[in-house]
Order: C-alpha cells, then sequence, then structure tokens
C-alpha cells in the first residue's frame, strides 16, 4: 500500500470532529478523509466545503455503503457508539470511536466482540496518548528519576453551563463531566501506573439545571501499593487540565496534560527543570498509528480491552457518586 492509503468516513458533524479529528487526519502521512455524513445533508454539504471533505452523505447508513471507505471515525453523542460502532464493523470499516467508548464495560465488550467477530480494528479516540511527551514521562518514571511513586493528582475541567441543549447535558445520552473529561485523568493514572485501580470513591455535584448529570466531581481511585489518583473534573468550573505525578525523589508536572503539545516539568534533586517536547499534532499521530496497524496487521498499542476497563473504572466512579459508597472492583 502506498502513502494515503486508507479514506476516513466521519459519522456526524459533531465539534470534535471538526475542529480537532478531521484535520488531524487530514494532516495525518497514512490517511485521507473522504466522506462525512450527517442525517440533514446540507449540514453535511456545508461541513464538507468547509473542510475539503470530497463527498457528503444525507445519511450515517450511505456512508457505511460506501465501499471505498476503510476507517470510520465515530463523534456521536455518547449513546449513540454502541449501535454505530457495530454497524460500522458489521459493514467491515474500521473503527476510530470517540471517548468514552461506550456508556458501560458491558457496551464495551459487546462492541468489541463486534470489531473482533468483524475483523477490523476497533480504538478509543483518547489522542493525548500518542503524543511522544507521554513516552517521555514513562522514560522518566522506569528510569527512576523521581523514585517510587506515591500518587498522581489530575484535574480537567471547563465551563459550557451556559449551553443547556448541549448533548453533554442529556442524561440517558450519557451526560456528565466524568464521562466527558474524568475519563482522561482516569485513563492517565491506568496508563502511567500500568495496573488498574482496586476501589473508587466520588462525590459529585449533579445540577437540577442540566437534567442531573454530573457537572462536576471529585474522586479517589486506589490501585495496589497504598498509590492513588485524586482527580476532579467538571463542565460548571473554570477551565484547566493539569497532571502531577509525584515520587519519593521528585515530581513531573504537566500544566496541560490533555490539551495540545506544552512541555512539561521535573523537578529532581532539588532542580526544577522544564523539558522540551516536539510539537506535534496529537490528532494525527493517533490516525497514523491506526493506519500503520491496519495496513501492516499489527496490533493496536491500545487494544479495546483498555477501553473496557476504563469504562470499568467510570462505571464505579459513577455508582460512588450516585449511592455515595466507596465501590470496590
Amino acid at each position: 500500500m502506498s502513502p494515503k492509503t486508507l479514506k476516513w468516513g466521519i459519522l456526524g458533524c459533531a465539534g470534535i470532529a471538526k475542529r480537532s479529528v478531521i484535520p488531524g487526519v487530514q494532516e495525518s502521512e497514512l490517511n485521507e478523509v473522504h466522506a462525512i455524513a450527517s442525517r440533514d445533508l446540507d449540514k453535511a454539504k456545508q461541513t464538507a466545503e468547509q473542510l475539503n471533505i470530497p463527498v457528503a452523505y444525507g445519511s450515517y447508513e450511505e456512508l457505511l455503503e460506501d465501499p471505498s471507505i476503510d476507517v470510520v471515525y465515530i463523534p456521536l453523542p455518547n449513546h449513540l457508539h454502541k449501535e454505530w460502532t457495530i454497524r460500522a464493523a458489521e459493514a467491515g470499516k474500521h473503527i476510530l470511536c470517540e471517548k468514552p467508548l461506550a456508556l458501560t464495560e458491558a457496551e464495551a465488550v459487546e462492541m468489541a466482540e463486534a470489531a473482533a467477530a468483524a475483523g477490523v480494528y476497533l480504538s478509543e479516540a483518547f489522542m493525548y496518548r500518542y503524543h511522544p511527551r507521554y513516552d517521555m514521562i514513562r522514560d522518566l518514571i522506569s528510569s527512576g528519576a523521581i523514585g517510587d511513586i506515591r500518587g498522581i493528582r489530575g484535574a480537567f475541567t471547563f465551563n459550557n453551563a451556559g449551553d443547556k441543549g448541549n448533548v453533554r447535558y442529556k442524561k440517558e445520552w450519557g451526560g456528565g463531566s466524568i464521562y466527558d473529561v474524568g475519563c482522561y485523568p482516569i485513563h492517565a493514572a491506568r496508563m502511567l501506573l500500568g495496573k488498574e485501580p482496586v476501589a473508587a470513591t466520588v462525590n459529585a455535584f449533579f445540577s437540577a439545571e442540566h437534567d442531573d448529570v454530573d457537572m462536576m466531581a471529585s474522586g479517589l481511585l486506589e490501585f495496589e501499593g497504598s498509590v492513588a489518583l485524586t482527580f476532579d473534573c467538571g463542565m460548571w468550573a473554570a477551565f484547566r487540565n493539569p497532571l502531577e505525578i509525584l515520587g519519593t525523589e521528585g515530581i513531573i508536572e504537566l500544566p496541560s496534560a490533555f490539551v495540545g503539545s506544552d512541555n512539561f516539568f521535573l523537578t529532581a534533586l532539588g532542580e526544577r527543570k522544564e523539558i522540551e517536547v516536539p510539537k506535534v499534532n496529537a490528532y494525527a499521530l493517533q490516525a497514523d498509528h491506526l493506519a500503520t496497524a491496519i495496513i501492516h496487521r499489527r496490533p493496536l498499542r491500545f487494544e479495546p480491552e483498555d477501553a473496557i476497563r476504563n469504562m470499568r473504572v467510570i462505571d464505579a466512579c459513577l455508582r460512588s457518586a450516585r449511592e455515595h459508597v466507596r465501590v470496590e472492583l
């Protein structure tokens, strides 16, 4: 296969697709965006014209029937991830599905099984993990630069509460801050520690103005070895997305952990220094990683099982917040 081998189809005209994922795929080395679909054909045509996409469809079904499309990106509201992932798999398309992969662990299992049965790749769209700074951070941790990890602290908050019609504020559609942004520090802690939490305790503010979804949540994830992640997430708070990894001998700090490609800081041996990182597009890297796996039939770096495990933790966090209990996993 030659460069720009894989043709992508986009299911829906969501903001994340238009702002970040589509430009990232277009910037990548191995992929091109061939088509976009919306239930509103005029909307699809308008988006296609804005983003230089050759084909616009007035239904998701039409896009899945297009034999030239290799990969489908699904940025639909959370409650539609399962249906359209399974339908895309049955159509023989590889899939990049927006995070969180599903509404529950059980749904994620169904989606992974459908992809496996169809012989297609399924990847969850956590773009941040493909940025090389996380390989740099893992190398620092494994080298002992900060000693033994004693704890991780992360947050992801923003304020969009005034947009009452936003899909994030529809409970039955999988709305809420834990689903939308809490999933990031949860995933990062699991990835950096290389293990799964054993218990979750979460306190949340559920807003009657926003269909009773969690607009702010603060949590504790317990890991083996008396290590914990403390995190908060919110959609009615000032914007920030830091991550701190605390060790016995040092600290790694990311002022912007999940958005952009900012440098991070290492404090060790009494000295704090800024670590420069490549200024690359994590969305493009995400697309090329999936394409490389598809083209060469290689395993994904993050298989669907990783998404299933992340959903297991999210399930526990939501239950803890709703029931005011510590949930063991």
